[in-house]
């Protein structure tokens, strides 16, 4: 059985990684993914704010999100005990690369181009092999063209793109009007894959103190059928290699992933939940399912049931919408 897969170039050997995430700030963390079989390490974002100097913002920010919900004392601690300055970042990318064998996917986040993105320069030089940039930001005023907010993240891949040789992944939203356009000027812009999706942290409104407070929902696998759709519709469409991040929770999440035209799925909640070792238990349900359904390597799996592949192509598209309001019988 080839559990082998390509992913921005780099050839892995199985499709299953730690996505971007606190996690992997721990070098001991990181050994016990690549124990369980991780094929690559994304690290945690690396924000603008931080490179650019506006530190007391970043921490503000930051600190808004600790102990809110029982974890997060011990997977979000305080900024002084996680949130890494650019130079720490640095060092941790040359750290991980020492430590163990795997390919080092490092994390941009910001929302415009500036004076940050010449720091992907430093990240290349420290040893990185790819690097993902997390486009992360709603356009919530009604003077903000769609347009406008598609061309800041074409802007962003243009310029990290000039920057470095390593390969290039862009994290998206999937909140555009026409992901497909998008993710095709992506790749018009060279770079070579993109992750689908981002979460949005929603707001909560408290009723007694009568004041908006941030929510931290870890996802579920209901999250995929998002993934699932987008991944299914991209995959004939694009060349790119397609990443599924958000709601990987189960062996048989991965599988439909795959199926639906993933190269690679990142998993976080499930791991930070239940353990760095449960990416084996993941690697070894998809290795069952294979041998079960006779699928000899994952390249056979990836895209089996894309749009062009499906029997019924329609159940990507406004079809499935129409059928799927008559399935609830009263």
């Amino acid at each position: 059985m080839n559990l082998t897969t390509t992913y921005l170039g780099l050839k892995l050997k199985n499709p299953l990684m730690p996505g971007a995430s606190p996690l992997v700030d721990n070098l001991d963390n990181i050994k016990r993914l690549e124990d369980a079989g991780a094929s690559a390490i994304v690290m945690h974002s690396l924000f603008a704010e931080q490179i650019e100097g506006n530190q007391v913002a970043f921490d503000q920010h930051n600190d808004r999100w600790q102990d809110n919900f029982a974890e997060a004392t011990s997977f979000f601690p305080s900024t002084d005990g996680y949130a890494m300055g650019p130079e720490e970042y640095l060092q941790q990318i040359a750290k991980i690369k020492a430590a163990t064998a795997l390919p080092v996917i490092a994390s941009l986040n910001g929302t415009n181009t500036g004076s940050w993105i010449e720091h992907a320069k430093l990240i290349e030089k420290a040893g990185a092999d790819a690097l993902e940039l997390n486009t992360y930001f709603l356009g919530t005023s009604r003077r903000l063209p769609a347009t406008a907010l598609e061309n800041r993240v074409i802007e962003i891949t243009r310029a990290v793109r000039a920057a470095v040789q390593i390969p290039i992944a862009v994290k998206l939203s999937p909140f555009y009007t026409s992901v497909a356009h998008l993710v095709g000027r992506i790749e018009d812009e060279k770079a070579q894959g993109v992750v689908l999706f981002n979460r949005f942290f929603q707001p909560e409104i408290n009723t007694e103190e009568l004041d908006i407070t941030p929510k931290l929902d870890l996802s579920t696998s209901e999250d995929l059928r998002l993934r699932l759709r987008w991944l299914g519709l991209l995959r004939d469409q694009v060349s790119l290699s397609l990443a599924a991040s958000g709601g990987v929770h189960k062996p048989v999440d991965i599988v439909k992933a795959l199926l639906a035209g993933a190269d690679v799925v990142q998993v976080v909640a499930e791991l930070l939940t239940r353990g760095p070792g449960r990416l084996g238990e993941l690697l070894t349900g998809l290795k069952e399912w294979m041998e079960a359904h006779e699928y000899e390597s994952v390249e056979q799996m990836i895209g089996a049931l894309s749009l062009r592949s499906c029997a019924d192509p329609e159940a990507y598209e406004r079809g499935n919408y129409l059928r799927t309001l008559q399935l609830w019988k009263v």
